[in-house]
């Protein structure tokens, strides 16, 4: 299908709503939190994200870092294969070295995606039951040095001139305590002034990529199986890894509302689950070797899991 032909020059993830129809969680429709508390609530309403701690069990996630590693033709123990490989050329030039591994349809990423507490999370979010999960990858951030640099980067996926309706995340695969590691950063202060700031803006400014002039940097910090979910107009990216031997690695996930009458979004969706296809768009380049395809048996949904998917409606 062509749902990604709106993402051919964007950076955000086409195969959930790109849209505004629907919109996020005010508290009006008397709709109870599930898993946020009400300090979890305002602290996200402030700052644009909200960390759900320990969401995924260790065994999930510990499995999927392992598997990171293996897909990544890495041995954990052995820098010296950290960078033998080179990793395909990103169109999206930031992103280079940045460590995202072209993985999206294996059991371990479908098992995080189904799993109830990760799910019921988003309905807080969003205030409805009825979403579609993401079809995301994973990151293995590897420590910078010459010849391989990450300098990092703050960017929007979605232009917050259309006051985009949209959330993403992520689940940490490991600690990231350290600030220096790498991992999430984000400006909830330029979330909260945007419309101020944006009147000393040229016109003719990037909008997915800010003057981040005089802004702080948050370097948010996670544990193993914590669970980080943030507002599309949060300005954000990947911190770098400027450790000397450390790693960072992150599944990527988000929801966002079923779209049942999408025919064609939803017959895509089934078939990169099925067929084990990543999206399209210049922030997905996918995997050369296509690894998903020939190594791995197609993943197993659970109930939940079909309907976050689309197999089975809602």
């Amino acid at each position: 299908m062509d749902s990604n032909k709106d993402h051919k020059d964007i950076p955000g993830n086409p195969s959930t709503a790109y849209s505004s129809k629907f919109h996020l969680n005010d508290r009006s429709n008397g709709k109870k939190l599930q898993i946020m508390t009400e300090s979890d609530w305002d602290f996200w309403v402030k700052n644009g994200y909200v960390i759900i701690p320990q969401a995924i069990p260790k065994s999930y996630t510990s499995r999927l870092a392992k598997l990171l590693w293996e897909f990544e033709e890495k041995d954990p123990d052995d820098m010296a294969t950290w960078y033998a490989t080179a990793s395909k050329d990103m169109e999206m030039v930031e992103l280079t070295n940045s460590g995202m591994v072209e993985i999206y349809n294996h059991q371990y990423l479908w098992d995080i995606r189904q799993y109830p507490k990760v799910y019921e999370a988003f309905t807080d979010i969003w205030g409805m039951d009825k979403l579609w999960v993401s079809i995301d990858r994973a990151n293995l951030n590897l420590p910078s040095k010459p010849g391989f640099e990450f300098k990092g980067f703050i960017h929007w996926d979605y232009d917050p001139e259309t006051n985009p309706q949209n959330v993403q995340g992520l689940v940490a695969l490991n600690d990231q305590v350290d600030e220096g590691v790498g991992g999430f950063q984000c400006i909830p202060e330029l979330y909260r002034s945007y419309e101020t700031w944006k009147q000393g803006q040229p016109i003719d400014r990037d909008r997915f990529k800010p003057d981040i002039t005089g802004f702080e940097l948050e370097k948010v910090k996670l544990m193993e199986g914590d669970l980080l979910i943030f507002n599309s107009k949060l300005p954000h990216g990947i911190r770098p890894n400027i450790s000397e031997d450390q790693v960072r690695m992150a599944q990527y996930i988000s929801m966002m509302p079923a779209e049942e009458d999408n025919e064609e979004k939803r017959n895509w969706r089934i078939s990169s689950w099925k067929n084990k296809i990543a999206p399209k768009g210049y922030a997905f380049p996918g995997d050369p070797r296509e690894w998903e395809k020939k190594l791995y048996p197609r993943a197993k949904l659970s109930p939940l899991g079909e309907k976050l998917l689309g197999v089975t409606l809602w």
